[in-house]
């Protein structure tokens, strides 16, 4: 096991990763899919627990599969993406809900908790949230001229379908790197919050993205610090500071 500084460290990085998600997430209008793909890996984690697996292991094949049947839907159906993410939430849900029979077990699953980092998760952890940051970097212009039009993308020759797709990819990674320490219940919430509360202080896309990840990450340190000061659970103190941060900013808008 790593001591306590670098899963700070990891932290940081899968926060900022959350952030710069959650950002593109609110131009797309699709950041409440945050929440409900984060229970996408509940299915995963029961089946990890049920089978003695690293509960990591199991979220993370949901959720890539999730993303990937989300993705088809969309494709070969006339479901929304709010629509397709919602008829598999339901499904894992139900399935996850099924599959967990220990109550310890589901509070984990759900609030974070499991056992601390190993070495191995370290790196992973850190790859994961790296690879979702350069990614975003290299798809950003993209992104974007996919989000506003699509007509203008295709006039530019940029595959909609494949954009799409990576957003999803990029999405699911970004919840799977916060499932360690914010359980399957809470790790939309650093895509969310921080999105929304960056919204509120710039109008600058460069800013936007910028403040987003540095909420995101700020919610994290000062969540721990909180945390360990106060013997309280770490998910749910991140979330709410993360929520102080947002109020804060949402009145100073309205000044």
């Amino acid at each position: 096991m790593i001591n306590e500084y670098f899963s700070v460290v990891l932290s940081v990085f899968a926060a900022s990763a959350a952030g710069l998600v959650g950002a593109f997430a609110l131009m797309k209008k699709t950041v409440l899919a945050g929440d409900v793909m984060s229970h996408l890996a509940i299915p995963g984690l029961g089946l990890a627990l049920l089978w003695s697996l690293n509960p990591i292991l199991g979220g993370g094949t949901t959720l890539i599969l999730g993303a990937i049947v989300i993705w088809q839907l969309e494709k070969k159906t006339t479901l929304s993406s709010d629509a397709a993410i919602g008829v598999i939430f339901a499904s894992s849900v139900a399935l996850g809900a099924l599959l967990i029979n220990s109550e310890e077990d589901l509070i984990d699953a759900l609030f974070g908790g499991f056992v601390k980092l190993s070495l191995n998760e370290f790196i992973f952890g850190m790859a994961v949230s790296i690879f979702v940051i350069v990614m975003l970097w290299i798809l950003r212009n993209k992104l974007i001229i996919a989000l506003f039009s699509e007509d203008l993308a295709a006039a530019m020759n940029i595959k909609t379908s494949s954009v799409n797709l990576w957003f999803l990819l990029l999405f699911a990674l970004t919840i799977l790197s916060g499932l360690q320490f914010l359980g399957a219940l809470l790790a939309g919430s650093l895509i969310i919050i921080p999105a929304a509360a960056a919204r509120q202080v710039t109008h600058s896309l460069g800013q936007f993205l910028a403040y987003s990840a540095i909420f995101a990450a700020l919610s994290v340190v000062a969540g721990f610090a909180l945390s360990s000061a106060y013997e309280l659970e770490l998910g749910p103190t991140v979330v709410v500071v993360a929520a102080a941060i947002f109020a804060v900013a949402a009145i100073k808008r309205k000044k």
